[in-house]
């Protein structure tokens, strides 16, 4: 019984896990989306920010879901990644990880502390200048200030090689992420190699979509 209660357990957690996973792809997915219009028109990303920036919607419904969305997402792969430890006490003598998983698969937690770790870096470049931009100095609308503010933050080469290092260890995270949640809520048919792809190639285009628009920003517009 008390196997049965831990296996039941285990799965709700890993099935919570995955949709948070997905629901923090949907939303990289507009945040790509968004960043991307920087680089082939000016007036379409200021437009697109200051709707994001000052929309009551994003800002006082979505944007909490988000924050919660994300620290739930990785507490709750710190506890079932102790959870698995506690699991497996007795180590094995010899023991060929890439023989049998990824370098993805088996360095989630890595992977995920790295990214967790870039997500506050840019809360901080990016939120926070919000808030004290909005809320603090209160400051004036200004619906053009947005892609000067980006130009900027990729200025110095340190900040931006730190952002392209995170968005490489964000598609390793992806590479494996993305497929692993659809297999933990069950979607197991005919379309799971199909799905299969797209994850490969969500993992692949986004983050370096991200990185492309970052050094364009660093050696172009700086």
């Amino acid at each position: 019984m008390a196997k049965s209660t831990f296996l039941s357990s285990s799965i709700a957690k890993k099935v919570a896990m995955a949709l948070s996973g997905l629901f923090l792809i949907t939303f990289l997915t507009l945040h790509f989306s968004i960043n991307l219009t920087s680089v082939f028109s000016e007036e379409v990303f200021n437009s697109s920010s200051h709707f994001m920036g000052y929309n009551p919607l994003v800002q006082f419904v979505m944007q909490p879901i988000l924050v919660a969305g994300v620290i739930f997402h990785f507490v709750m792969g710190m506890v079932l990644e102790v959870k698995n430890n506690k699991a497996r006490p007795i180590a094995y003598a010899k023991y060929n990880g890439a023989a049998n998983a990824s370098w993805a698969s088996r360095n989630m937690i890595i992977s995920g502390l790295v990214v967790l770790a870039f997500l506050g870096l840019h809360m901080y470049d990016f939120w926070f200048h919000e808030i004290m931009y909005k809320y603090v100095d209160v400051n004036s609308v200004e619906p053009t200030r947005y892609y000067g503010e980006l130009v900027e933050k990729f200025e110095n080469p340190i900040r931006t090689g730190l952002y392209c290092l995170a968005f490489l260890l964000l598609s390793l995270h992806l590479w494996h992420g993305f497929n692993s949640s659809f297999q933990s809520v069950g979607f197991n048919n005919k379309y799971s190699k199909s799905i299969q792809k797209l994850g490969y190639t969500f993992a692949i285009v986004v983050p370096f979509g991200f990185i492309f628009i970052a050094l364009f920003h660093h050696f172009f517009n700086n």
